[in-house]
């Protein structure tokens, strides 16, 4: 984290970099969009590191025994309990009858957000070569188009199966109510998926940038310190502070990074449950009316205290 120390702003070292070339720019193109940088790079990253290692640690075991060929082992385990855990505790309560459907979608927002996590948190720096200079490091879900294309990606979900299952059906359901209340009711409803849209985008992009900023800032306050009380009280006071707090700020950025995947993809879950699941509150009440509908037509009638007459 030394480079950190030394720069002009907290903010260089979360904003995304272009690769340079011969002092020029190569990672500039079409309108301006910067399509080769430290933001790319990382998740042209996480992309190899997912193909390669996640078949890897699921496949079955080379054995003639069909139990010991079937057991997890290793990262195996991890793997398959976050798997287990995410479609019976988030996908089956959000999505019913439409889990398998979905799930493996979610399965992979959730493990492309939480490599991304893990990488932003590796202290890898700015690399120069005298041909060609390139970024390397950073946490790419701390970029904004990279955060709002995953949630646009949750919104094409929500959207285009709504209509898939549901047809005209999902096209109805945001127009409740009477008119003319009917059709305020439905800008409110296209302003709501906007608003998901907008939650996913920005909840996984400020935490990550958060954490951060408030690291490089903490350790800026070294070579503030060394420049105003000098060296020495630096070394002895202000350092020891500074440095039990990085760590701590470490470990609550690793488990953020966990957090943060598993709340958008909560979230996915839930936006496209609702989405997919139109029907399912009105069901409820028809059949919980049946339920509590009083028995005519059987000579019994109920009193007032519920018993049969």
């Amino acid at each position: 984290m030394t480079p950190a120390l030394l720069a002009a702003s907290p903010l260089e070292y979360v904003v995304q970099h272009s690769w340079d070339f011969l002092h020029g720019t190569i990672g500039e193109g079409i309108f301006g969009f910067t399509w080769l940088s430290n933001v790319t790079t990382m998740q042209v990253l996480t992309l190899v590191l997912l193909a390669v290692f996640i078949p890897r640690f699921v496949r079955p075991r080379d054995t003639s025994s069909d139990i010991e060929r079937l057991t997890p082992h290793g990262w195996g385990n991890l793997i398959e309990f976050l798997c287990f855990a995410l479609r019976k505790y988030v996908a089956e309560h959000s999505l019913g009858k439409y889990t398998d459907r979905f799930v493996p979608y979610l399965w992979s927002a959730f493990f492309f957000v939480l490599t991304c996590n893990l990488l932003g948190l590796l202290p890898l720096v700015k690399v120069f070569k005298p041909v060609a200079g390139f970024y390397v490091g950073g946490t790419s879900t701390g970029n904004i188009w990279v955060t709002g294309t995953l949630a646009v990606c949750t919104l094409g979900m929500i959207v285009v199966n709504g209509l898939r299952l549901h047809g005209l059906g999902y096209v109805k359901h945001f127009f409740m109510g009477p008119f003319p209340i009917s059709l305020l009711i439905a800008v409110l409803e296209v302003i709501g998926l906007v608003a998901k849209t907008f939650a996913l985008t920005v909840r996984l992009f400020a935490n990550m940038v958060a954490g951060h900023v408030l690291l490089v800032v903490l350790l800026g306050f070294i070579a503030m310190a060394e420049t105003g009380v000098g060296a020495l009280v630096t070394l002895l006071f202000i350092s020891p502070v500074v440095v039990l707090g990085s760590v701590a700020i470490n470990f609550l950025e690793l488990f953020v990074a966990f957090l943060q995947a598993f709340i958008f993809t909560f979230l996915s879950a839930v936006f496209i449950g609702q989405a997919v699941n139109i029907h399912h509150h009105d069901e409820h009440e028809h059949e919980h009316a049946a339920d509590h509908e009083p028995a005519h037509g059987h000579g019994e009638a109920p009193t007032a205290h519920g018993q049969a007459v």
